[in-house]
């Protein structure tokens, strides 16, 4: 017979909407121990990923828009 371990709390998992707030937050960093902890708990490494990538590619494009409207 298997011996049961302790139960453990389900972990909540975080929506794409925290995932994007956690991708924000360390883009700037001004993540917090707390948070980061919350974050490690109930990210989905794959949505890391693409909020990331998504995140990355936003800067770029706003980066080159900005340099277009100064140089005229």
């Amino acid at each position: 017979m298997m011996q049961a371990g302790p139960q453990q709390a389900p972990r909540r998992k975080a929506g794409f909407i925290d995932t994007f707030q956690a991708v924000g937050a360390s883009f700037f960093g001004v993540r917090g121990r707390r948070s980061h902890e919350r974050d490690l708990a109930g990210l989905d490494p794959v949505r890391v990923v693409v909020a990331g990538v998504l995140a990355a590619v936003a800067f770029v494009v706003a980066l080159v828009m900005i340099a277009r409207i100064a140089a005229g």
